[in-house]
């Protein structure tokens, strides 16, 4: 309902086409939001632009899955891939992908380190 005007809309519309107030939705009309509706609200825009990006490999889906959990927590969407011949095996390893604007805060956020780059680390 146009709070402005009075005229009513269906709850797909925002705006009034007559006075151009934002339409309010009447009490108890919000619905619970699904889960993915609550996933996507944690993403970070800054994190979501450009190609694809290795990040990390995990072990099996669980793992992979806990570092799903991780980046959507710091605002970093992300794809899990195991494709072998076409197809997504059950067990197996699993590539971690994000978006290229979101790979350096990804990897900050799993601490992660290239290998064989950073000889010489302590203790070792």
């Amino acid at each position: 309902m146009c709070p402005g005007c009075g005229r009513s809309y269906p709850r797909s519309e925002r705006f009034c086409a007559a006075c151009g107030m934002p339409l309010v939705q009447p009490a108890g009309s919000e619905r619970e939001p699904t889960e993915r509706q609550r996933r996507a609200r944690k993403i970070k825009r800054q994190y979501a632009e450009g190609p694809p990006v290795v990040v990390a490999r995990a072990r099996n889906q669980i793992e992979a899955e806990f570092i799903e959990g991780l980046l959507l927590e710091e605002g970093i969407p992300c794809v899990l891939s195991a494709l072998i011949a076409g197809y997504a095996p059950v067990v197996g390893t699993r590539e971690v992908l994000v978006p290229q604007s979101g790979a350096q805060a990804a990897r900050e956020a799993l601490a992660f380190k290239p290998r064989g780059g950073a000889a010489g680390a302590a203790g070792a």
